[in-house]
């Protein structure tokens, strides 16, 4: 700065970057991310660079992905079981250390992460381990138990089937074979119709450490008993018996993949309702372990029966009309991703049923995407919420938040129709029930619920925030004298 009459201040080029990148850094986000599958069968990780950038629109406050680069993919490993069902916790502990060993990461360079747990691994003795192994991490990581249904959407997704449904605007049936269950989902132009799960799978049958076959799964029990047989380790050691087993699987499948009404073993091995198959898919693509040999990218076998059970699948399905479509991702198609950070907030027209309820982390959203504005009276948004939940695994109990769009004018008469459906359509048996809405109606929607319809269980309802499928949301606590509530969007990320 010089003195005098024409005093001025030099900006040097170095000043001008340092403002350049100071703005820059205030609209995009880089993160160190890692994505964990632990499974009944397989577990293994999936490391990544998030880059994310502030929303322009509307004077938006979330981020969105704009980038992804993949920085490892670890081994996948067997999922290590003790005797008594449980998770070896020490093993499955060494295997994920070693891989951030190979990967060249340490665990404060990570920024955050999702693990996902299927199969046996969601069995409480089992989560409340894997949450142990975790817990040093604090809030970095969402961990999420995916039920049969839940699993199955995220297979759809994370295989890039429900991408490739949308981009070919075709409606496409898709198969996840893991190891203990498969997964369908029938996608239409980018949009999940219908879920089911029945108990076929690859590792139902499989050899211990010594070579023997000793892992006999009920189901594998079930479909030896509709052969007559009475299967035990001795008699599985018979490559013919395997065999017969196998087949009897693929007819199975391939049965409930074509929608035939299932047998009597059908009905045993199904683990959720039938699909709804009510329009006939295009093309049929594949993921899960079992797709690894179907698509030839795979040719060891790992002591289970997963190899032929795909060339068993591949003779039935090759005479049939669909086509095969390999939607890009296979074992690890449950989830491609880890987390990303989003910070909203919910500001002045908010409703809380008790200050102490505020302060909760990784609530798992579900969206209501049928919210039309047309819908103004309360059984329409009964129906639109309750499809939302019926793919739902969770049940009552926990905490649920439901996150929709709101486009009608704030009427009370059209806030009371969207309160007394949605009291329609959930349980009043949730730990906590958190409604997330953009438009500025929290107050009144959670007033109207609480004060006039006599909703008795912990409420929050925040308004001003965009959520979707696959977020999960962390609620801060009230900050005074704004009167907002900070909240963190944390969203699984697929190809």
């Amino acid at each position: 700065m010089h003195d005098g009459p024409d005093a001025h201040e030099h900006v040097t080029e170095a000043d001008m970057a340092a403002s350049a990148n100071f703005i820059w850094a205030q609209d995009n986000v880089e993160l160190t991310t890692v994505g964990i599958d632990i499974g009944s069968s397989t577990s293994h990780l999936l490391f990544a660079k998030l880059y994310l950038r502030r929303q322009s629109q509307g004077l938006s406050s979330r981020f969105h992905i704009i980038r992804r680069d993949v920085l490892f993919k670890s081994k996948i490993c067997l999922t290590p079981f003790l005797n008594d069902g449980t998770i070896d916790v020490e093993k499955l502990g060494a295997f994920i250390n070693t891989q951030y060993q190979d990967a060249g990461l340490t665990p404060d360079m990570v920024d955050t992460g999702a693990v996902i747990l299927t199969g046996e691994a969601i069995k409480r003795r089992n989560a409340a381990a894997i949450d142990e192994l975790f817990a040093s991490q604090g809030g970095k990581f969402v961990c999420a138990t995916a039920g049969h249904k839940l699993e199955a959407t995220l297979a759809a997704h994370g295989s890039g089937a429900v991408e490739f449904s949308r981009r070919t605007a075709s409606c496409v049936l898709h198969v996840d074979v893991g190891g203990g269950t498969t997964k369908l989902a029938l996608i239409d132009n980018g949009f999940i119709r219908s879920v089911s799960t029945f108990a076929v799978g690859g590792r139902l049958i499989a050899q211990d450490e010594d070579g023997a076959w000793t892992r006999l799964d009920e189901s594998a029990l079930l479909v030896a008993a509709d052969l007559g047989l009475e299967l035990t380790p001795i008699m599985a050691q018979s490559a013919d018996i395997r065999q017969a087993i196998i087949e009897r699987l693929a007819d199975c499948a391939v049965g409930q993949i074509t929608g035939s009404a299932p047998n009597d073993l059908g009905q045993k091995l199904q683990l959720t309702g039938s699909l709804r198959l009510d329009m006939a898919p295009t093309a049929i693509s594949f993921s899960g372990g079992v797709a690894e040999y179907l698509f030839s990218r795979e040719t060891n076998e790992f002591g289970d029966i997963a190899k032929p059970l795909a060339e068993a699948l591949r003779t039935r399905l090759s005479i049939r009309s669909p086509e095969l479509v390999d939607p890009g991702q296979g074992i690890r198609a449950t989830v491609i991703g880890a987390s990303q950070f989003a910070v909203q907030v919910s500001g002045k027209t908010i409703y809380f049923s008790d200050e102490s309820h505020l302060q909760v982390h990784n609530i798992p959203v579900k969206h209501i995407p049928n919210a039309f504005t047309a819908r103004f009276n309360a059984s329409s948004w009964q129906t639109a919420v309750k499809a939302a939940l019926q793919d739902d695994d969770r049940g009552v109990g926990g905490c649920l938040a439901l996150a929709f769009s709101w486009r009608a004018p704030p009427e009370y008469r059209h806030i009371h129709a969207c309160a007394e459906g949605i009291l329609q359509a959930v349980s009043t048996n949730y730990e906590l029930l958190l409604l997330v809405v953009d438009g500025d109606i929290g107050r009144s929607l959670g007033f109207i619920l609480r004060e006039e319809l006599n909703y008795n269980g912990p409420l929050i309802s925040l308004d001003g925030l965009e959520l979707q499928q696959f977020d999960f949301v962390d609620i801060g606590g009230l900050m005074q004298p704004a009167g907002v509530v900070p909240v963190i969007v944390k969203s699984l990320v697929f190809s």
